[in-house]
């Protein structure tokens, strides 16, 4: 992966592994944007968009996210966004229609197209798959290790964090099933898999800038 071009990096993580945190560390180091699935449903439930709203914006503008995110200063708005926390008792496949995936698939391809980035969500990897410059990263942990981040940062018991994993598990594989025809486990997936255990987020950072070349 070429730095001086414009590049994307792409982080599919299990639930409880730090990797969304990893995400925005590395892009802070990195001087780029960090963007995550709480953005892109914030932006399409707030502004409505579709597949045919974004192709709207194209016709006016030949790089419509650079000009979407001037007006509405998306830094501003995704700070506002609240990481999705899937609750006890909710149904594991949470509803996500053709129309949802091909507009995130929009967003995600006018993102790149103008700027580099670092992306975190369930489908980055594939999206971005033909990309001539990109890096994709599966962040992974044990089951004990997620367990203990997840009761701890939502105040869960482990037998309850233990079940929201394992529901969120559920949901994205069955995603990526249904929209990517693979396995979000399969490492052929990905340049780079990484086990946090053991690892604070800013050493996994240090891992990823040594891979590529930056320390």
């Amino acid at each position: 992966m070429n730095l001086n071009e414009r590049f994307v990096i792409t982080i599919n993580r299990e639930l409880g592994s730090g990797g969304r945190t990893v995400g925005r560390k590395l892009a802070e180091r990195l001087g780029v944007p960090f963007y995550d699935k709480a953005l892109i449903n914030a932006l399409q439930e707030k502004y409505h968009l579709t597949v045919d709203e974004i192709e709207k914006l194209k016709g006016r503008s030949h790089s419509w996210w650079a000009e979407f995110k001037r007006t509405l200063r998306i830094g501003t708005l995704q700070s506002e966004t609240n990481y999705y926390q899937v609750k006890i008792g909710e149904e594991p496949d949470l509803l996500t229609t053709d129309e949802m995936f091909n507009t995130e698939k929009e967003i995600l391809n006018g993102m790149v197209a103008d700027e580099s980035c670092i992306v975190a969500g369930r489908s980055g990897f594939y999206v971005f798959r033909n990309h001539p410059n990109r890096l994709s990263i599966l962040i992974q942990a044990s089951k004990d290790f997620r367990v203990q981040r997840v009761a701890q940062k939502q105040g869960l018991t482990p037998e309850e964090a233990s079940k929201t994993i394992e529901k969120v598990d559920k949901m994205r594989e069955n995603y990526v099933n249904k929209y990517t025809k693979t396995s979000r486990y399969d490492t052929r997936n990905y340049d780079l898999v990484i086990s946090a255990d053991g690892k604070t987020e800013d050493e996994i950072v240090d891992l990823i800038l040594l891979y590529i070349g930056q320390k």
